[in-house]
């Protein structure tokens, strides 16, 4: 290949991409420790990207902005969703209430707060928001469950199941065919109701409150005024 040929838009998509693969196909350096932040803006200058848009990038990983919140699943529904900001100083009372009315605003709630001394919470029913102490400051936890939802497919699940043991009845002589067939269909059409209205309400709910938290997680830094202690970096874990 001449040294001298440029490559266009498309081809240099294409190279990349195809680099990236050999890379993930090579085996990893155990004694790779990652890359420091200065590293990688030394990285990024050297093809064009501003060194401060990369320290952004950074602290938006750190408050896990570029990762998903974590919705743990019953039955393939999400009942609960939580999320994960981590502070490098202890925060300060002024930018501990700043956070409180962001949430406030943000869950339209006005909830409730509470401290044991060295935490401190504001909570909203299943809401949670959750202000620890850690080695190097503070560390934020979000999180959420939907009410009720386990019972809401417990009731369809229960349904269903009766309207098999009325059709099984309804077969087996035990219950006239005439009463049994009806009411079968009614409790099949009570509990897949209860069982479609669940699964469309779940992970739309889930999809809100994930962004609610996404949105805290990116104002977090912002909440917090300059020269104010609780600045969000990125986690060592």
């Amino acid at each position: 290949m001449e040294p001298t040929r440029r490559f266009d838009d498309r081809e240099i998509a294409l190279i990349f991409e195809r680099a990236g693969h050999l890379q993930e196909s090579t085996q990893a350096n155990p004694d790779n420790e990652g890359l420091t932040l200065a590293q990688l803006q030394e990285i990024a200058r050297d093809v064009g990207i501003a060194p401060e848009h990369v320290a952004q990038a950074a602290h938006a990983v750190a408050r896990g902005e570029l990762a998903p919140s974590r919705s743990p699943q019953w039955l393939g529904l999400p009942v609960s969703v939580s999320r994960v900001v981590e502070f490098e100083h202890p925060l300060s009372d002024v930018a501990w209430a700043r956070l409180v009315g962001s949430m406030r605003e943000t869950f339209d709630a006005r909830g409730r707060l509470e401290s044991d001394g060295v935490s401190r919470m504001w909570s909203n029913g299943n809401l949670r928001a959750v202000l620890e102490p850690t080695e190097r400051g503070h560390r934020l936890r979000l999180s959420t469950r939907k009410s009720g939802a386990r019972s809401l497919v417990g009731v369809g699940v229960g349904y269903l199941t009766g309207s098999g043991v009325l059709a099984l009845l309804g077969v087996t002589g035990v219950m006239a065919s005439n009463a049994a067939t009806p009411a079968a269909a009614i409790f099949a059409a009570c509990g897949a109701a209860f069982l479609a209205a669940t699964a469309l309400s779940l992970p739309r709910w889930a999809r809100t409150r994930a962004s609610q938290m996404e949105s805290i997680a990116a104002q977090a830094e912002r909440l917090v005024a300059p020269g104010e202690t609780g600045r969000p970096v990125i986690s060592s874990s």
